[in-house]
């Protein structure tokens, strides 16, 4: 089943407030739905593509540094697999990160466009993880 995720989750996500996705879902810059009366759910893939639209790469250098215990919570908005390794990229707010495992891996965490990940950032490996 595709990854959806409701208003206050897309907001968290992509860094902005949950009236800022209300009104992106008005404008159809965001497409969401709703099942009866629960509440409105936007697909992770649309979500990832707003994410990728909103963060441009930082220039080099730019950023400041930080821990080498960083967690960064953001979606997934690329999956490349071949036969043994997978290279995955996560919009975790401005932050562009990509990870290369072995593809068994990515199947296990079930890794797609469109699904949350925390990518946990420790001197020069980058592990994700599906919360």
């Amino acid at each position: 089943m595709p990854a959806s995720y409701r208003i206050s989750e897309a907001a968290a996500l992509l860094g902005v407030s949950d009236d800022t996705v209300r009104r992106w879902i008005d404008s159809a810059r965001l497409p969401a739905s709703r099942e009866g009366t629960g509440p409105a759910q936007v697909p992770g893939a649309d979500l990832a593509r707003v994410a990728t639209e909103l963060h441009e790469a930082p220039q080099p250098g730019a950023t400041r540094s930080s821990s080498a215990r960083n967690r960064l919570t953001g979606i997934v908005t690329g999956v490349v697999r071949d036969t043994v390794m997978a290279q995955v990229e996560v919009q975790a707010g401005p932050f562009r990160i990509v990870s290369l495992m072995s593809r068994e891996a990515a199947d296990e965490l079930g890794l797609e466009v469109g699904v949350r990940a925390v990518a946990t950032v420790k001197a020069t490996q980058v592990s994700i993880d599906v919360p």
